[in-house]
């Protein structure tokens, strides 16, 4: 079954899909190691992981194009590409689709900021008219080779002009073929129950530990009515914390002795990473 369809399936089925975000290839693994069944490409952790820089729209499409087919050859499940505000007007949008879809993604996350973007829970945000971004989500549907490429729809209005105005636009996108809407930033319960009663196709909930949106387990978002479930920060916010801590303990004493409980050991780390297979092959083919 190709990846697009299987994320289709999976969004369109009844149990909620929970996944984390994915910065670079050894967090997707990891994701896909540990049983999840969509690994989703985070920005604000792909710009940290890979120019050390907040997510405020200084990676290139290129750049994230390139992340993302890391990313998608990476693992087997599917990958959902983060493609920003797609990068341009709506002829921009259709040569990001263009890009993400080659590049292996199942799906595709596309916002309604102002271009530079930020973090969808930072201050500070613009979006477009509603006409423009209507444009740009038809071209990208229209763009798009295999049909079960996911197109998800994300606007950011609630923060700048209310939840009514957000929930207009993912009705609009609804219409010109969006798969699946994501109201981001979504500040109360009430806010969360109105989107899902409102909207007709699958629904995403961005859980940012820290962020504007109330934190709910898998099972709580999935009685609201959500199809899907992101923790967009989390590994990567582990990752910094362990980093730090092993750092800080071998600058302080000279040694990670004291540490080795919190790192994973050599041989295991070779096994997460495929080693095996690849020795394998160089026994199997290398003269």
């Amino acid at each position: 079954m190709r990846k697009t369809t299987r994320l289709k399936e999976l969004l369109y089925a009844d149990k909620i899909v929970l996944t984390p975000g994915v910065h670079d290839c050894m967090s997707a693994i990891i994701a896909e190691r540990v049983g999840f069944d969509v690994a989703y490409m985070t920005g604000f952790g792909a710009s940290a992981s890979l120019i050390g820089k907040p997510d405020v729209g200084i990676l290139t499409r290129a750049e994230m194009a390139e992340r993302a087919r890391n990313l998608a050859m990476a693992v087997d499940i599917p990958v959902v590409g983060d493609g920003d505000d797609g990068f341009g007007n709506a002829i921009g949008m259709m040569r990001t689709i263009e890009l993400y879809e080659a590049a292996g993604c199942a799906g595709i996350q596309l916002e309604d900021q102002v271009a530079p973007k930020r973090c969808g829970h930072m201050a500070g945000k613009r979006v477009v008219t509603f006409e423009e971004y209507l444009g740009k989500i038809e071209a990208a549907v229209a763009a798009r080779k295999d049909p079960d490429f996911v197109i998800i729809a994300r606007t950011d209005a609630r923060a700048v002009n209310g939840i009514e105005d957000a929930i207009e636009r993912m009705k609009a996108c609804e219409k010109a073929g969006a798969d699946a809407v994501f109201v981001e930033a979504v500040e109360s319960v009430e806010e969360m129950k109105l989107v899902n009663s409102e909207l007709k196709i699958p629904s995403i909930a961005n859980m940012v530990e820290g962020g504007k949106t109330p934190s709910l387990t898998a099972q709580e978002l999935e009685d609201l009515g959500y199809a899907l479930a992101v923790c967009p920060t989390a590994g990567t916010f582990a990752m910094a914390k362990a980093v730090m801590d092993v750092f800080e303990e071998l600058k302080r004493t000279g040694t990670t002795a004291g540490v080795k409980d919190r790192m994973i050991q050599f041989c295991d780390f070779n096994s997460l990473i495929g080693l095996d297979k690849y020795s394998e092959l160089e026994a199997r083919f290398v003269r």
